[in-house]
């Protein structure tokens, strides 16, 4: 009995007894009393059946229309990571459907889980398939595309630049590829001593994020390679909807090695094209911008050396015809001659400077002699030898009035050559002495 009854199974090898009741919760079961397979199995199929319906969307990995039968299987993966469904639907309903899921298709699907005891699977048992139209997708990559934005994973300053000359350029690209023959013919026909890690994997479909990321993984992660291009043709938006998967974005965002995206046509954008540090518009133009062309890069070092060339050539006949003109003026061929314009200068300065100390010297001669004069002239030594004489007292005093003497003082008389003393006899009022000098004047 299942669920609590006693457990009918027997042998030498039961770890139950026939009498003893099997435990009613799976915490209750122990190595003693276990639960049987059948008994588990049954209790996850009531556990499931339990479940509502639900929709879950996904991408069509495995379908084989078979139209005897009354059972139509596909498996449904997720497009990010490692995770798949099988469904199953009636036929009846099957070919009901407005579209018939085709291997590679995202889908919804409305499906309730079951599990199948006997085999101890998990599927889903479809009632309705919708395709997941392209105006759906576009919304959900824009959505996406605001989001990674909003992180800043498209920023300009996260943008490295590729390098000059690569030694080494990493490939991701399809298959036996149209794109790997553009990138690797246009490089070697640029560049021939480029060489290539090549990692062909799926581009499309539902292991393309998975291979491609892993891909992108392995190069990023090789000291060796210089720059990585992912490569892909043209192709339908559901074609390219790998590149613009978030989990394949962000690998390729991660990466320390520049990374060129070249995924579809130039009107084609998917969302690595924005986290790549440089966006080629084909494989071709990926080529041509990675690696620089043989031929005009020794055209730009011939003429490099040309502009250098005449550069030194006329720097040189500038400096050679500077010093010609240098070498034919007078003063090199004859170098005495800033000595003698020079001599002859300081000559005829030396010349001038006497003029003017000779010319100097007779004025102020002149105007000592004048000045001689004048103090012969006017000094008291003249005015005695017109006649005149000072008369002093005994104490010094330089007599000028009558009054400052009396008759018997003794005076000292200076006169031009000698001098004499004398004894006053008489004095005289100056009023008198005036009246006297005007009717007897001295005698000369």
């Amino acid at each position: 009995m299942l669920g609590g009854v006693t457990d009918l199974s027997t042998g030498p090898d039961s770890p139950a007894t026939s009498a003893q009741p099997l435990p009613e919760r799976a915490a209750e079961t122990t190595a003693e009393r276990p639960w049987p397979v059948r008994l588990l199995s049954t209790k996850i199929r009531d556990y499931v059946a339990r479940m509502s319906p639900v929709w879950v969307e996904g991408q069509v990995v495995e379908h084989t229309y078979r139209g005897g039968s009354g059972m139509q299987f596909l498996t449904l993966r997720d497009t990010d990571v490692e995770a798949s469904l099988p469904v199953s639907m009636l036929t009846r309903a099957f070919d009901g459907l407005a579209a018939r899921p085709e291997t590679g298709d995202h889908v919804v699907v409305h499906a309730r889980p079951e599990f199948w005891v006997k085999a101890g699977r998990l599927s889903m048992r479809a009632a309705d398939i919708r395709q997941v139209g392209v105006g759906e997708l576009l919304a959900r990559i824009e959505q996406l595309r605001r989001v990674l934005a909003a992180e800043g994973l498209f920023d300009a300053d996260r943008k490295r630049p590729l390098p000059f000359l690569p030694s080494t350029i990493g490939l991701v690209c399809g298959r036996e590829s149209k794109a790997e023959h553009d990138v690797v013919v246009n490089a070697r026909a640029r560049w021939p001593q480029v060489r290539f890690e090549i990692r062909e994997v799926a581009v499309q479909g539902v292991n393309a994020v998975r291979e491609v990321s892993e891909a992108v993984a392995e190069l990023d992660a090789r000291e060796d390679v210089d720059v990585l291009i992912v490569a892909r043709g043209g192709g339908s938006v559901e074609d390219l909807l790998p590149f613009s998967n978030e989990t394949l974005v962000r690998a390729a965002a991660a990466c320390r090695t520049p990374l060129v995206s070249a995924i579809g046509h130039e009107t084609d954008t998917p969302l690595m094209d924005l986290v790549a540090d440089y966006r080629a518009s084909t494989p071709t133009d990926a080529a041509k911008h990675v690696v620089p062309d043989v031929g005009e890069e020794r055209q730009r070092v011939s003429q490099a050396r040309q502009r250098i060339r005449g550069a030194v050539q006329g720097l040189l006949q500038r400096e050679q015809h500077g010093l010609d003109s240098v070498r034919s003026r007078p003063v090199l061929a004859r170098p005495e001659t800033m000595v003698e314009a020079r001599a002859q200068h300081v000559a005829q300065h030396l010349r001038h400077v006497r003029t003017c100390l000779d010319t100097a010297l007779v004025r102020a001669a002149g105007e000592v002699d004048r000045m001689r004069a004048q103090v012969r002239a006017l000094s008291p030594a003249s005015t005695l030898d017109r006649g005149y004489a000072v008369v002093q007292r005994a104490d010094g005093a330089v007599v000028r009035s009558a009054t400052e003497v009396a008759a018997g003082q003794d005076v000292h008389v200076r006169v031009a050559s000698g001098a004499l003393d004398a004894t006053v006899t008489r004095t005289v009022p100056a009023d008198r002495a005036d009246r006297a000098d005007r009717a007897d004047p001295p005698a000369r």
